[in-house]
């Protein structure tokens, strides 16, 4: 049932996503490294499920395309169903209204069969012949919500067992026999179709798996002299195998019978590595290691990009699969995965790294409020997990006190990252136009002792989408003052330097707060004035404060543009020269987005580096949420493709682990054998992909950086203190010093909906 639509549409998939770079296989490091802990010694190797289908539809022939361009050795998996006719199908489930169009395109009513003594309705393959299929144009999509529906235009149709395998020529090919039982009530042989398709000379079938003990028994003697190898599938603990009535579980515990007629298992993850009700890992098990005594390979399953999975992998996929593979006590034989990127890129450049493996690539990397994405930002904890976690650059957003004191935090308002809302200070409320819009509980409200009273909260950025981060520690640590953050970063040796970021200067100079001096006198009384071994770093997005730092001792002046730009005029670029010799800019500043797509890449940090300015490029975080879709929702295809796509300086990162990991990994120096899991993805590929009707509005490019939204006039002199609130009502636009609309730093969020989501964190 392959259509010349779908093989062409496959192709320009391939040729899209990686434009003008060589296509090469995946290349094993030539590299000694310790001997792999599998059955067989063997590198553990990757079974695509249903092809990339973690992006395009699951079987369909784009899915599978996908899956052999940035995964070229993984072996493709097909859930295979019967057809009326016998025929069979790759196809993720036996009812076909979930994945395929097949409600729309015929007026079919959904009928009621037993599947494993459950009533279940819908529309079922064994209702249509593979004829019925293709003459009511029944065709794929995506049959997860969650994930982009924007390709289901390119019609992919189903495919037969035999045209997947002839049509795509895979290095290996996995069918997996889920419902043997079902079918055989409806007069359907899997047995039968299986014989079919071996005797077929051009299809080569290496592993079949069932969760079937009958089905497999019935199959073993027919395979057992061939090169298939017959898996059994394990499913929830709970579930009752049809054929010996024993729960999965019990099953599980007798794995020298599944031996008889198996040579390996399928187990979900949570089999090997448990999570508790809190997603958080308990002791793995031994079922792994139990399995290869009994000469049993194991392949563990269930692994999506895109789903919650425990807390101590901090929403990173690839630490996900090192758990598995790079443990130190085993490793299972291979992963199972709708995303065979990231598995394809754990095991061949991040496994047995070891602490110490050496940078391969000079990408800076900077904290964003410390390791916020595991602990809540600018606390003792959140800086001493970045330190551990090989930051380059420590960060200390500077807010100021009632009292004076500059403090690091990374937003002005208490609300966004303390308890003050469940605190006696509720009654502060007030409303600053000159730095955010909305209502809000300022630093300078109060004062150092009594901030100290509060807890720090934890920052989830993705609560939107119920992504929150730590919550067993959502209120861990201790804030800190600038004075003792630079104690403390000065005592980490591994620390490259320090990063001091100052924002509304104008504001706080004007209602008496010296926020420059103080900075200054703390880095003097620090010795960072005169030491020179860790570097300091003034960041602003106002060039009246950095120029109040030019000259001072032998600090790098960092100018963060706080908007999304598309480029910037030559004149721009030569007057922030004038005060700064590197430049913090958005994602978006280099690869523009549209509804969550790479639309495209900007000049702009080829520019800023051609006049000799470092480009540092923030936010970078784990959650899937925060990424566009071209990254398959994996932090390191994003890393990777902003430096060697764009070729930026630093990131500046709520994970630091994630970003030190990705510059020792053993795969950034192999040239022209670079494997495809780590070249970079070519923006505006998967946009190109969207058919018209699924296309999203055009959206606005965004503005040019201009001369007016950069010089400012000098900072006055610091006033006496003044009373800072002011009428609540509506708040007008912040503006900057020099009279121009400034985009407010932090999120812009009215107070309700602030008080909303911290009562969610408890």
């Amino acid at each position: 049932m392959g259509s010349l639509r779908g093989i062409s549409v496959a192709i320009f998939v391939v040729q899209a996503l990686l434009g003008s770079v060589a296509l090469v296989s995946a290349q094993g490091s030539t590299a000694a490294r310790p001997r792999w802990q599998t059955l067989s010694g063997d590198a553990p190797f990757v079974v695509a499920r249903g092809g990339f289908s973690g992006i395009l539809a699951d079987s369909s022939f784009g899915a599978y395309s996908l899956a052999l361009l940035t995964a070229p050795d993984a072996i493709l998996w097909c859930d295979v169903q019967l057809t009326k006719d016998g025929a069979g199908i790759c196809f993720p489930d036996l009812k076909l209204d979930n994945n395929s169009n097949i409600a729309l395109a015929v007026n079919d009513k959904p009928k009621t069969y037993l599947v494993n003594g459950v009533s279940t309705k819908g529309l079922f393959s064994i209702d249509y012949t593979l004829k019925d299929l293709g003459n009511n144009n029944v065709v794929l999509n995506q049959g997860v919500f969650s994930r982009t529906n924007k390709f289901d235009g390119q019609n992919y149709p189903i495919m037969t067992v035999q045209d997947t395998y002839t049509q795509l020529k895979p290095p290996g090919f996995w069918l997996n026999i889920q419902h043997d039982a079902f079918y055989a009530q409806h007069n359907l042989s899997m047995r039968s179709f299986l014989l079919s398709v071996t005797r077929n000379a051009a299809v080569t079938i290496d592993y079949i798996s069932s969760p079937e003990v009958a089905f497999l028994q019935n199959i073993a003697p027919i395979f057992r002299r061939s090169a298939t190898k017959i898996v059994f599938r394990f499913l929830g603990r709970e579930d009752v195998e049809p054929s010996t009535n024993q729960t999965y579980d019990s099953l599980s515990k007798n794995l020298t019978f599944i031996k008889r007629f198996a040579s390996g298992i399928i187990v979900p993850k949570s089999y090997i590595w448990p999570v508790d009700g809190s997603l958080y890992l308990q002791p793995s098990t031994s079922i792994v290691l139990d399995a290869h005594k009994e000469g049993l390979e194991v392949f563990a399953s269930d692994f999506y990009n895109d789903v919650p999975f425990s807390f101590n992998y901090s929403y990173d996929p690839v630490a996900e699969d090192l758990q598995f593979v790079d443990n130190g006590i085993f490793s299972v034989d291979g992963v199972i995965s709708d995303f065979p990127i990231t598995p394809s890129a754990a095991i061949d450049c991040f496994a047995h790294l070891g602490k110490n493996a050496t940078k391969q690539v000079d990408l800076l990397v900077i904290s964003n409020n410390g390791a916020s994405g595991d602990y809540p930002g600018c606390t003792n904890m959140a800086y001493t997990k970045a330190i551990q976690d090989g930051v380059d650059v420590l960060d200390c957003p500077i807010q100021m006190t009632k009292d004076g004191t500059p403090i690091c935090l990374g937003t002005v308002n208490l609300i966004d990252s303390t308890t003050v809302t469940q605190s006696p200070f509720t009654n502060l409320t007030t409303t600053i136009p000159e730095i955010m819009q909305g209502s809000g509980i300022f630093t300078f409200n109060l004062s150092w002792s009594e901030i100290q009273t509060l807890k720090p909260v934890i920052s989830s950025p993705q609560s939107q989408y119920k992504l929150f981060r730590n919550p067993k520690f959502k209120n861990a640590g201790n804030f800190l003052t600038l004075s003792e953050f630079l104690s403390m970063a000065k005592n980490a040796t591994s620390l490259h330097g320090v990063l001091i970021s100052i924002e509304n200067a104008l504001f706080l100079t004007e209602q008496g707060f010296g926020v420059t001096d103080a900075v200054l006198n703390a880095l003097s009384e620090a010795g960072y004035d005169k030491q020179t071994a860790q570097k300091v770093m003034i960041q602003s997005s106002n060039s009246s404060v950095l120029t109040k730092f030019k000259g001072k001792a032998n600090y790098q002046l960092v100018y963060k543009v706080d908007e999304d730009i598309g480029g910037a005029q030559s004149s721009t670029i030569d007057d922030i020269k004038r005060f700064a010799s590197a430049v913090v800019i958005s994602k978006d500043s280099v690869f523009p987005e549209h509804s969550a797509f790479l639309a495209g890449t900007t000049d702009v940090v080829r520019r800023l580096q051609a006049a000799n300015l470092s480009v540092f490029v923030q936010t970078f975080s784990n959650e899937f949420t925060s990424q566009s879709w071209d990254f398959f929702s994996d932090a390191t295809v994003e890393i990777n493709t902003f430096y060697g796509g764009a070729g930026i300086n630093g990131v500046i990162t709520d994970f630091p682990k994630t970003s030190d990991r990705y510059r020792k990994n053993r795969c950034l120096r192999r040239g022209n054998k670079t494997p495809n899991y780590m070249i970079p993805v070519q923006p505006g590929s998967l946009l190109d992909l969207i058919t018209p009707e699924y296309l999203p509005p055009a959206e606005a490019p965004n503005p040019y950086l201009t001369e007016a939204d950069v010089v400012e006039p000098p900072l006055p002199p610091v006033a006496a203190k003044t009373p800072t609130s002011t009428p609540s009502g509506t708040a007008s636009a912040p503006r900057s010093p020099n009279g121009q609309p400034k985009v407010a730093a932090s999120v812009i969020i009215p107070l309700m909906a602030v008080l909303l989501a911290v009562y969610l964190l408890f």
